[in-house]
């Protein structure tokens, strides 16, 4: 099937991972529509990461099917890896690299021409507010600069699925708002992007529809006032609130008291 005719961009079915006698991910379904803001959620340890390094095809399920933009991700691995987009939690960065010249080294990569790939590096420097510090070795950037940095490479070759892990974990709100920016100008290209983040208020903010993951199964899914209902919350509640109940998060009012 053509990805241009798919409108269910990723589509997970029964999708299961084990690490020993611990299940991360218990046969899970997923449907992700084609130029959709996903998100993602969950605790630590409820099977994020696991799942989104599954779809991406940097991990072997032991069980389940992979559909992402049409083709099985099992017996079409490089027609899925050509079109998506990945930024992991971890930036993974050549830091004796500066900016421009790792951009042209991912271009090259996906196929493209040393011209447009030089093009395309220069748009998305000037996207990212790189193009001062374009020549400075990676090494030596911030936290939210190697985070830009990595999510222009994820984008150089215009993917059609953009999946982002904690994107903004541990960067500055100036880098978080020109983040923010370029995923407003990818969905309003079109582009579906898969989004796991703790900050609910992005979440609520950007997402279209949202899934929750705990103990490797899906506590819920769809629109904020979906899983509202879902969770039988009250109208004002906020996904945060929404969130705690679906994983029947408790507080022990009575831990720590020596600190009262």
């Amino acid at each position: 099937m053509a990805d241009d005719v798919c409108t269910t961009t990723v589509a997970a079915r029964g999708l299961l991972k084990r690490f020993g006698d611990k299940t991360a991910v218990n046969g899970i379904d997923l449907d992700v529509r084609a130029g959709e803001f996903f998100g993602f959620l969950g605790p630590n340890g409820a099977g994020k990461s696991t799942t989104i390094r599954m779809l991406c095809g940097l991990l072997r399920p032991d069980a389940g099917t992979i559909h992402v933009a049409g083709y099985d991700l099992r017996t079409r691995p490089l027609e899925v890896k050509a079109r998506i987009g990945v930024l992991p939690e971890e930036t993974m960065l050549y830091e004796r690299l500066n900016a421009e010249e790792f951009l042209l080294f991912a271009g090259r990569m996906y196929g493209l021409s040393v011209q447009e790939a030089q093009r395309r590096a220069s748009d998305l420097l000037e996207l990212m507010e790189l193009t001062e510090d374009k020549d400075k070795l990676i090494v030596d950037y911030s936290m939210g600069m190697k985070k830009k940095t990595a999510l222009a490479a994820a984008l150089i070759h215009s993917p059609r699925v953009l999946f982002l892990d904690e994107p903004f974990n541990g960067i500055d709100p100036i880098s978080v708002r020109a983040i923010r920016t370029v995923l407003q100008h990818l969905l309003e290209r079109g582009t579906t992007i898969f989004f796991s983040s703790h900050v609910m208020e992005v979440v609520e903010r950007l997402c279209t529809r949202i899934a929750i993951i705990n103990h490797g199964d899906i506590a819920g899914v769809g629109t904020v006032e979906e899983l509202r209902n879902e969770a039988h919350a009250a109208g004002g509640s906020t996904l945060e609130d929404i969130f705690l109940t679906l994983v029947d998060a408790r507080v022990d009012d009575d831990a720590l008291e020596w600190l009262q």
